[in-house]
């Protein structure tokens, strides 16, 4: 199976070519440059996999949750590339590709939402798949669901940007901390290629992205309110 993946819902842009299980691989701290960057590495990405966008099998992206904008681009991407090559799309949560890439098998994984805030899930890892112990949400990093057990591995910036809280919160019930790593596109490959085989591969049209939080940003008058506070 030919499978492109890519992921744009953070600061870095990840891309993954999987192709008969030879995986090719760009990935890139993109900052706000995602969408003038995604398309010129892709065709670096397709040139050294030797194949072109029509004799893929589908396309796979990190539908969230993450950053609004970098969510937006990489649906749109995905969408644009699918229409063009009449190819099926499946979105991969970024919380569990944070929990594919960790290597480990019981998972927090967090991404820094912004504004005092973390997008948290539980996975424990059954066989070749995962199981959702807690679905992806938008918490305060002090009011994270507990879960049980000792043998816990952090993964994802919301460990960086909010350790003192989760540390607290889950005490001594975690072995490691990955928070450096980001939703990366192999991960997300290797996610969507059992959905694509199991014909859950849908039309681009259908493609949406996962964002949970409703705001983008705090008004001011809430940024003030949350001083004082």
């Amino acid at each position: 199976m030919k499978i492109l993946a890519l992921d744009t819902s953070t600061e870095y842009l990840s891309l993954a070519l999987s192709i008969d299980g030879n995986i090719f691989v760009r990935e890139l701290l993109a900052g706000q440059s995602h969408s003038q960057r995604i398309l010129p590495l892709l065709r670096e990405l397709l040139d050294e996999a030797g194949v072109e966008l029509t004799e893929l099998d589908g396309i796979a992206f990190g539908a969230g949750p993450g950053s609004f904008t970098g969510l937006r681009i990489g649906c749109g991407v995905a969408q644009g590339l699918a229409f063009g090559a009449n190819l099926p799309v499946v979105g991969v949560s970024t919380l569990l590709a944070l929990a594919q890439a960790s290597g480990a098998d019981h998972v927090i994984a967090c991404l820094d939402a912004r504004m005092g805030e973390v997008y948290h899930a539980v996975y424990v890892r059954e066989g070749h798949g995962w199981q959702t112990l807690n679905e992806p949400g938008l918490y305060k990093p002090e009011a994270v669901p507990d879960v049980e057990g000792d043998d816990w591995v952090g993964v994802g910036s919301g460990w960086v940007a909010y350790q003192p809280a989760l540390t607290k919160c889950y005490a001594y019930q975690f072995k490691d901390i990955s928070g450096d790593m980001f939703p990366h596109a192999k991960a997300i490959a290797e996610l969507a290629i059992p959905m694509f085989v199991a014909g859950l591969g849908l039309p681009a049209a259908e493609a949406a992205p996962v964002y949970i939080r409703n705001k983008v940003a705090l008004k001011t008058a809430e940024r003030l309110a949350a001083k004082i506070q």
